[in-house]
């Protein structure tokens, strides 16, 4: 019989800390090879090295400790596309400086935990949609919000003409991510053949989207 949940303490340091760490990290290994269905409390205790009332102690039950990995893979996506974000001081630097951010931003996308997570959520949306709902805000909206960011910085220093930073946020991603994110999609984790795929493909998204909101012929 499974152990009856118990409160999750009220503060984690120290020790306490690092032991809920272990177990998502042990969870997102479990969760991703064997799905949310496949995925038991026994297991992830297992993987973990911990007992399974240990684990309840943190997570009330499995879908609490599946929202929990989630809500943390969320926040490691935001901070990959936020550190993806340089705003260059020289005019000169723009072209170099947006090849760099779309293969930053390919980087922490294509990334093969994100993408598996990426893959486990969207499998699971019609059984958690409020937590679909919430990947799709926190994660992929608040990345175009943070990628808006730096697109306007550019903007106020005169280096590009935009009135939406926001839509051509998602225009920009929308060039970067559009083919590695759909050959990830049906390829899996298959490290793509061409190494130097990414720069040319960012060299071509940036080229584009100079087009569009360029200032000057670059």
């Amino acid at each position: 019989m499974a152990a009856e949940p118990q409160t999750p303490e009220p503060a984690l340091t120290g020790r306490s800390a690092r032991k809920r760490a272990a177990i998502l990290d042990a969870a997102a290994e479990v969760f991703l090879e064997c799905g949310y269905v496949g995925t038991s409390m026994d297991g992830v205790a297992a993987r973990a090295g911990v007992s399974k009332q240990t684990i309840y102690k943190h997570f009330a039950d499995k879908e609490g400790l599946f929202t929990a990995l989630v809500l943390h893979a969320v926040e490691g996506v935001e901070a990959r596309i936020g550190a993806a974000s340089p705003v260059p001081l020289d005019p000169d630097d723009l072209v170099p400086t947006l090849r760099e951010l779309a293969q930053r931003l390919h980087a922490a996308i294509v990334n093969p935990e994100v993408l598996r997570l990426r893959r486990l959520v969207a499998g699971e949306a019609l059984r958690f949609p409020e937590l679909g709902r919430l990947y799709y805000e926190q994660g992929f909206l608040r990345g175009i919000s943070t990628l808006a960011v730096a697109l306007e910085q550019l903007a106020e220093r005169g280096l590009l003409a935009i009135e939406d930073p926001e839509t051509a946020a998602a225009q920009f991603a929308g060039l970067v991510l559009w083919t590695p994110a759909n050959r990830a999609l049906f390829v899996g984790d298959a490290p793509d053949p061409d190494p130097e795929a990414p720069a040319r493909l960012a060299a071509a998204a940036v080229e584009v989207f100079l087009a569009a909101y360029g200032t000057r012929a670059e």
